[in-house]
C-alpha cells in the first residue's frame, strides 16, 4: 500500500449538497484506511482553494488532495499550477461533486471508498493543463489553468445555471434540466476564433469546446477522441444545436456520437484564441465554472500535472 507519502485535503464543505461537510468523518476513516494519517484545510468560498493548495505545496505536501466537486478540483490544480516545485506535487481527487467530469476523465471510482483506495493503489499519470486568459466576471485580465474542459457559449450559460443553485441529487440531471432551460432562450452567439495562430473565422456558435478530456456537462462526452496526455486539445465546435437537437440528439451527445453531426466541428491545437463580436457577451466555462467572458486564450501545457489516477483515465 502507498503510505510513504502524507496527504495533504483541501475539503470543500459544502460540495454534494453539503454532505461533504456533514459525512466529514466518514471520509476520513476511509482515507486514514488506506494511507495512514493526514492533514486538511477547509474551503470557505470561492478561491480558497488555490490558496490553499499554495499553502501545501510552501508546507512540502506530496500529494495534494481536493475533496469536492469539479470546481474544487480545478481551484485546487490551478494552484498547484501556479506554485510549482522540483519534484511537482501529486494531485488526488475524492469526487464529491454535481458533474463529476474529472473523476470519469481520470477513471476514478464514483464511491467514496473505492476513490480512497485509489489514492494508495491508483497509478501514477503524467497529464496535461490548460491555461486560459480571459475576462473576468469583474472585466479584469484573468488567468487559470483547467484539467478537463474549458469553452464558451451555452456551456457558461448552464455552468451559471447549475452554479446558482440547480443542483439535484443526479449530475446527469441537474446538467440536463440546466441545459433545456438555457436552450429555451438561446440564440447562436457571434465570435472569431483560430487555432495555432492561423486565419481567423467568424462564426456563430452554440458552444466552443477546448477539451484536455473527455467530458463535461454531467458526463457528456464531448470530446470522444481527447487524450489528457497527448499535447493538444480537442477543439469542438457547435452550431445552431436547439433545444429540439438536445431532446432527440441526447444519446448522441453522451455517447461522443455526435461528431457525425454536420453541425459538429472537430479540429486539434496547441493554442485557441476567440473573441466576441458585435458587442456579444459571451460566458465561459471552465472545469464546470463560470469565471468570465471572451476574449480568451487558451494554451496547452504538456506534461504539467502529475496525478493519482484511478488506472482508467
Amino acid at each position: 500500500m502507498f503510505r510513504s507519502v502524507k496527504p495533504y485535503l483541501i475539503v470543500n464543505p459544502r460540495s454534494a449538497a453539503g454532505r461533504t461537510g456533514r459525512q466529514f468523518d466518514r471520509i476520513a476513516r476511509a482515507v486514514r484506511a488506506v494511507v495512514g494519517e493526514f492533514e486538511c484545510a477547509f474551503t470557505r468560498g470561492p478561491g480558497d482553494g488555490v490558496r490553499l493548495a499554495k499553502d501545501a505545496v510552501r508546507a512540502g505536501g506530496a500529494l495534494v488532495v481536493a475533496v469536492g466537486g469539479d470546481g474544487t478540483a480545478s481551484e485546487v490544480i490551478d494552484g498547484l499550477a501556479a506554485h510549482p516545485r522540483d519534484p511537482d506535487p501529486l494531485f488526488g481527487f475524492i469526487p464529491r461533486g454535481t458533474g463529476g467530469d474529472l473523476r470519469r476523465t481520470l477513471g476514478l471510482p464514483a464511491d467514496l471508498d473505492g476513490a480512497a483506495r485509489s489514492l494508495a493503489a491508483g497509478r501514477e499519470l503524467v497529464c496535461d493543463l490548460g491555461r486560459i486568459e480571459y475576462t473576468g466576471n469583474d472585466g479584469t485580465h484573468q488567468v487559470r489553468h483547467f484539467a478537463n474542459v474549458a469553452g464558451c457559449g451555452i456551456a457558461g450559460v448552464v455552468s451559471d445555471e447549475v452554479n446558482r443553485g440547480l443542483k439535484l441529487g443526479s449530475g446527469k440531471l441537474s446538467f440536463m434540466l440546466a441545459s433545456a432551460k438555457a436552450l429555451l432562450r438561446w440564440s447562436d452567439q457571434p465570435v472569431r476564433w483560430r487555432a495555432d495562430g492561423g486565419p481567423w473565422t467568424e462564426d456563430r456558435v452554440t458552444s466552443l469546446s477546448v477539451c484536455n478530456g473527455r467530458f463535461f456537462g454531467g458526463g457528456m462526452q464531448v470530446a470522444p477522441g481527447a487524450r489528457i496526455d497527448d499535447g493538444l486539445f480537442d477543439v469542438v465546435v457547435w452550431s445552431g444545436l436547439g433545444l429540439a437537437d438536445f431532446v432527440t440528439k441526447r444519446r448522441m451527445l453522451y455517447d461522443g456520437s455526435h461528431v457525425s453531426l454536420p453541425n459538429t466541428r472537430v479540429s486539434r491545437a496547441r493554442t485557441v484564441e476567440a473573441e466576441p463580436l458585435g458587442g456579444a457577451r459571451v460566458l465561459l466555462d471552465v472545469d464546470g465554472e463560470q469565471p468570465g467572458m471572451l476574449p480568451a486564450r487558451f494554451t496547452i501545457l504538456p506534461g504539467a500535472l502529475r496525478v493519482r489516477s484511478g488506472g482508467g483515465a
